[in-house]
């Protein structure tokens, strides 16, 4: 019968972590509010910094709404997972339905003649929005463009992506195509990460498919036009959706995604996205807190063979900040405890919190420094008997930078 319980426990070392930060920073917050003046002309917006997962925008991020041809994403994700799991090599060829050939809107100008292999539907796809290609694509995958939408839809759910709903391949209007910008978000990051060997392809500006309307070859990305590190991902357009785009790019050691939707025209998509990319690369910076192997704080130690294990950043933990910002950085460190023994260097134990005026608050992962055996039947006793009667008490981190 074990004597204890587990209650969460703020904790500790004022000191050690001031002395770090103080020596790590001498920039300090001020501009915390200038960096949030920001507001987008788009109907929802979601902005996120890769690097650090930080949100630095969200605007009707969750709300499920017309996605166009931005879903072709979760086509182009479920093809991609095809090429991975080995279902299929770039050089499979896939049939066109009669179905597929007749799509209407942006096409890669398929017939029933043409056996396309998937590098050269990814690039359909990615390139030239072909709704055709999305067909053959979900035809081949699934036998059906409805079984695909409903596999679509499966994995949806199990990426987390709770705001989405699939009812065709392409994005073509339908009541049961839906998708937050939220999900889109979640999306773009799991092909920039999870599949760099074909992410490339997202960064191409024209393809042109055995000849076939030549006019109709390039990439419909606007900030690929443009040296601001842009590298994908998809635009998206429909009288009900308007105009919006899932983008992304990278500067220095920091990549941003950001998703919009509901502007009026491809000029005003272009303007606003430009803006974003300006916005979130020039107003934040990003800062190293702590660096990797310093000891933060100590956590008490159940049933060890000793009473407290030390809490290191396990990497070098990141901050993003508002570039022109002054003041105080609050943080805790925060774990459940006490720590269950034996205990392995490198275990996650706890978390540093820290919370900034005007922007999410960032958890930053804390490890065990040493292993800690489990403890005799002495250190057992005199541990039950110390939870019994103590409750770990913690107290505010006042940090500066």
């Amino acid at each position: 019968m074990r004597l204890f319980h587990k209650f969460q426990t703020r904790l500790v070392r004022r000191s050690v972590l001031k002395g770090v930060l103080a020596v790590a920073f001498a920039l300090p917050f001020a501009g915390a509010a200038i960096a949030q003046q920001f507001d987008t002309r788009a109907q929802s917006a979601y902005i996120v910094d890769v690097t650090t997962d930080t949100v630095l925008l969200e605007k009707n991020a969750d709300v499920p709404l017309p996605p166009a041809s931005m879903s072709k994403l979760m086509t182009i994700n479920m093809l991609f997972e095809a090429l991975k799991d080995g279902r299929v090599t770039m050089e499979t060829r896939f049939t066109v339905s009669t179905r597929a050939k007749n799509m209407g809107g942006s096409t890669m100008f398929l017939n029933e003649n043409d056996r396309p292999t998937v590098r050269e539907l990814i690039q359909g796809i990615i390139v030239l929005s072909g709704n055709d290609a999305c067909v053959v694509v979900a035809e081949g995958l699934a036998g059906s463009e409805d079984a695909f939408a409903q596999l679509m839809n499966e994995r949806a759910r199990a990426l987390g992506m709770n705001n989405s709903t699939f009812g065709n391949s392409s994005g073509w209007p339908d009541p049961n195509q839906r998708m937050s910008m939220r999900d889109l978000g979640i999306l773009a990051e799991r092909l920039i990460t999870e599949f760099p060997e074909y992410y490339g392809y997202f960064a191409q500006t024209e393809f042109e498919f055995d000849g076939r309307a030549p006019d109709n070859r390039f990439n419909r990305n606007p900030l690929l036009k443009i040296d601001i590190g842009a590298d994908g991902l998809k635009t998206g357009h429909t009288s009900e959706a308007g105009y919006g785009l899932v983008g992304s790019a990278v500067q220095g050691e920091r990549r941003v995604i950001f998703v919009i939707s509901g502007l009026n025209s491809e000029t005003e998509r272009a303007e606003e996205a430009e803006q974003i990319v300006n916005w979130a690369f020039r107003q934040f910076v990003m800062k190293t807190l702590v660096e990797k192997d310093t000891v933060l704080a100590e956590a008490p130690v159940w049933m060890g063979e000793k009473r407290r294990v030390n809490l290191i950043a396990g990497e070098d933990l990141q901050v993003l900040i508002p570039a022109l910002a002054q003041g105080d950085l609050a943080g805790d460190v925060v774990f459940e405890g006490p720590v269950e023994a034996p205990i392995k260097a490198g275990d996650k134990l706890a978390e540093l919190v820290l919370t900034l005026p005007n922007m999410p608050e960032t958890r930053l992962p804390l490890v065990a420094k040493e292993d800690i055996a489990g403890g005799g039947f002495v250190p057992r006793l005199r541990t039950s008997f110390t939870i019994l009667f103590n409750r770990f008490a913690g107290e505010r981190l006042g940090l500066s930078i």
